[in-house]
């Protein structure tokens, strides 16, 4: 273990600075790119808020305060924002000279809500910038309220994907290949919960009342709680909304039609785990998470880490694929971290450490073998899947590092 520390610790020192990329074509600010060598000229949204929690954290352990990294922290929100559109929609990635989605793709799913989460997290790390703050809080808003007035199920008070596309956990099978605005995904709600907890943050450090988002997080809250957890299984899943709707004149629907307003959709994705990381689970249901699912073999628990689709699932698949990425059961470090986190805070503190030891070991053996990491790896064996150089948010496995050690250690907001 204190060898793959050395090592990991010695890789991030090596390659962290080439992750600050330079302003470019239409990206007029210097960014955060998801790695030195792969995808290293693209500012991407989850991946960007994720890399900085980690850069921050290799940063502190070697002292680096650089003010040039902290102006690439604050381009990633500046960027994003400089091509909002009209109504508020922001795009997933940009590059120099194109971004996704294109402005004629309308129905397409934009950034995820973790805008006001990477901001929050850089005015917490750097101290709160009133000017800057200001010169971006209009936007926010506006951002926050497109996902409610277009991604938002009144009926459950859930937030759904509009397609299929670019969500991140690429191929989850309860919105890939599923029909538009049909997935109220746990993934996406227990982000939009910690976005709309961040918006509230930020209201406060701009002496702005922040009651409106924190009444719209407690709800969100209830209804995950309510519409996503399974009581047979113990554990929350995503949810189907797209039902027909209600028709008292339809004869043979007229005599009881339905009360219910989504279908649970029991397919094991790790996503579900989330419930912890954002703080919406209560103790009790966690505890079912963890003794239930997370550390059964069957399902969850491989050798290196979190299984991202449970090994029991028909789908369930360990193979090499681009666009998308694999989630049917590869281990990524993103999902070890987040499970990991969620572990952490909830006190669970025996298993946060079998699972950081296993992602020291996972990535530590991958530079010791190749000298590069991977973007996902086979969950028993430990075999990288696919893009040897991949860096991104396997880099969070130093701030698991720093929970191991005992030493002062770097979180999201």
């Amino acid at each position: 273990m204190r060898d793959y520390i050395d090592l990991i610790r010695g890789y991030s020192r090596q390659n962290y600075k080439n992750m600050m990329h330079g302003a470019a074509g239409q990206l007029r600010y210097p960014f955060i790119v998801p790695g030195s060598q792969s995808y290293s000229h693209v500012l991407w949204d989850w991946d960007s808020w994720l890399t900085d929690v980690a850069v921050r954290q290799v940063r502190t352990d070697n002292g680096d305060l650089s003010e040039a990294y902290t102006e690439c922290e604050r381009g990633c929100i500046r960027n994003f924002l400089d091509h909002m559109d009209s109504q508020g929609r922001i795009p997933i990635a940009i590059t120099a000279d194109s971004s996704i989605p294109r402005p004629e793709e309308r129905n397409f799913n934009f950034h995820k809500p973790c805008l006001a989460q990477h901001m929050a997290f850089i005015v917490r790390e750097n101290g709160s910038d009133r000017s800057w703050l200001e010169s971006c809080f209009g936007r926010l808003e506006a951002f926050i309220s497109c996902y409610r007035e277009h991604c938002h199920h009144r009926e459950t008070g859930l937030y759904y994907w509009r397609n299929d596309v670019a969500i991140g956990v690429d191929n989850d099978p309860c919105t890939f290949y599923r029909p538009d605005n049909s997935s109220a995904s746990v993934y996406l709600n227990c982000l939009m919960y910690k976005e709309l907890k961040a918006m509230e943050y930020l209201c406060g450090c701009t002496g702005r009342d922040g009651g409106e988002y924190r009444e719209q997080a407690e709800a969100l809250k209830q209804a995950v709680n309510a519409c996503l957890w399974d009581e047979r299984n113990g554990f929350y899943y995503s949810a189907d909304i797209n039902l027909l709707p209600v028709d008292p004149d339809t004869y043979y629907h007229s005599g009881m039609p339905r009360h219910w307003h989504c279908v649970l959709q029991k397919i094991d994705v790790w996503s579900g785990f989330l419930t912890m990381w954002a703080g919406i689970a209560g103790q009790e249901r966690a505890e079912r998470m963890v003794y239930e699912n997370m550390k059964v073999e069957r399902l969850f628990n491989g050798r290196y880490g979190i299984r991202t689709l449970a090994k029991t699932e028909p789908m369930y698949r360990i193979a090499a694929s681009h666009n998308p990425s694999c989630w049917l059961g590869p281990v990524w470090g993103v999902s070890n971290y987040m499970c990991f986190k969620g572990l952490v805070d909830y006190g669970f503190t025996e298993e946060a450490g079998k699972l950081a030891e296993k992602t020291i070991i996972l990535l530590g053996k991958s530079i010791a073998g190749c000298g590069e990491m991977y973007e996902y790896y086979d969950p028993d064996s430990g075999e990288g899947i696919i893009n040897s150089g991949f860096q991104n948010w396997n880099l969070l496995v130093n701030n698991m590092i720093a929970w191991y050690n005992g030493e002062p250690r770097v979180e999201e907001f």
